[in-house]
């Protein structure tokens, strides 16, 4: 082989494990490129960013495309290499033209230019997506065909990739960059629990975060006018259902603001005040409501108080804006809120727990991971696990947490000691 040939190949070489660089950063840069960020250029007019959604869009066809390509370019340069060294060293050619090509495509093929797109991805991205266009142009007859083949392979052992879906909602993506960027120190553990809060209110329904009826502070219609308005005065919430004959039939809901311009519209004189005319009409809503869907009527009737009822019409609780607000951002209490430690860490690393602290408030306060499928508070869950109403002293282990009954009332269990421990499941002590 003369001179001139052994330089036209080199040359041919070079450029072929140059074009194998670009389909090797080409392929990371589009598959790793942030769609969020190309989305809001492609809204700015960028054309680039558009193109870059659209190449991603299917990505099967422009993985295959862009590995044709690459393993086209690699063969291509390892027979040419082959051929060189066959020329000057003779059947050792073949030993030297593996160990060479196999470094030269690792180190300038391979990792070189992955790790300048990883590093640079949007950019990179924006940068290669015209010229990987016309690859997917030039090769999609080939792209066509190989899909078919490994489609029709696939198939065989009942593998079917006909529909492409994501495995992951989007939801479910963001809950996982965002579980990312907190182990990454990116994002700090409240701003994580405040956003998964957000992403939750859609899986979330009125009846796992409204106050129990049992808890709710209610007045009899009834009543004195002097009674009514004491016991306004003494509750700490500014809205109070007002019953009629029995609880569970709430004819109004009375405003504190209301009633105190009524007061005063009547020289402070509580007997002078028709409370029928100052309570609003109570808002009643299903339990099976979604959350998101809740607070969205709470923001479109612009009322912040909402009864919530079972199927069968019966009262179970009630609900606020505040309550919503709360499932996101955390108890916010102010000045004439009952401050209650409903959760107190012990020095032997177990907690004593009010046994109608939600499972949802303890597993984000803690960072356990307690089932709430089937109970919405922590006596819900002892009780839904042992299959009855425990006694005091009583302790049950299960789910990796050992539950010991500390204190009950009636046929509640109202405290609760909850120790971590090693077994996963387990029975009554």
């Amino acid at each position: 082989m003369t001179s001139l040939g052994i330089g036209l190949t080199i040359a041919a070489i070079a450029v072929l494990l140059g074009l194998s660089a670009f389909f090797s950063g080409s392929e990371t840069a589009l598959t790793a490129a942030s769609r969020a960020r190309m989305t809001r250029l492609a809204e700015e007019k960028n054309w680039r960013a558009q193109l870059v959604l659209r190449l991603t869009d299917d990505l099967e066809r422009l993985i295959g495309a862009l590995l044709l390509g690459n393993n086209l370019v690699n063969i291509l340069s390892s027979a040419l290499a082959t051929g060189l060294l066959l020329a000057i060293f003779g059947d050792a050619g073949v030993l030297y033209a593996t160990l060479v090509m196999t470094a030269l495509v690792v180190i300038f093929s391979e990792v070189m230019p992955k790790t300048i797109a990883i590093t640079n991805t949007d950019r990179f991205a924006l940068f290669v997506a015209p010229i990987v266009r016309m690859v997917l142009l030039v090769f999609a007859p080939l792209t066509v065909a190989v899909r078919f083949i490994v489609r029709g392979t696939l198939g065989i052992f009942g593998v079917d990739v006909s529909e492409t879906a994501n495995v992951l909602s989007p939801h479910d993506e963001l809950r996982g960059a965002i579980n990312l960027h907190l182990r990454e120190g990116g994002v700090v553990k409240s701003d994580r629990d405040m956003l998964g809060a957000i992403l939750d209110l859609s899986d979330l329904t009125v009846g796992d975060i409204m106050v129990h009826r049992k808890n709710i502070n209610m007045i009899d219609a009834s009543a004195s006018n002097e009674e009514i308005v004491s016991q306004v005065l003494a509750a700490p919430h500014t809205r109070i259902p007002l019953w009629r004959d029995e609880p569970e039939n709430i004819v109004g809901v009375l405003h504190a603001k209301d009633l105190l311009r009524a007061l005063s519209s009547a020289g402070w004189k509580p007997g002078a005040v028709d409370i029928a005319a100052i309570t609003i009409k109570p808002w009643f809503v299903p339990d099976t409501t979604p959350l998101q869907n809740q607070l969205n009527a709470f923001l479109r009737r612009k009322t912040h108080f909402a009864l919530v009822v079972d199927e069968y019409g019966a009262l179970m609780g009630l609900i606020t804006l505040e309550d919503i607000l709360e499932e996101i951002v955390g108890d916010i209490s102010d000045e004439h809120d009952i401050e209650r430690s409903r959760v107190r860490l012990q020095p032997d690393g177990s907690v004593i727990v009010s046994g109608a602290v939600p499972i949802r408030d303890l597993n984000r306060k803690l960072d356990w991971h307690l089932p709430d499928e089937e109970a919405t508070t922590i006596a819900g869950l002892v009780i839904h696990e042992a299959r009855a109403i425990p006694e005091v002293g009583q302790a049950f282990t299960f789910h990796g947490f050992k539950f010991e009954i500390l204190r009950r009332q009636r046929n509640q269990l109202a405290v609760l000691r909850v120790t971590p421990v090693r077994a996963k499941s387990g029975a009554a002590d």
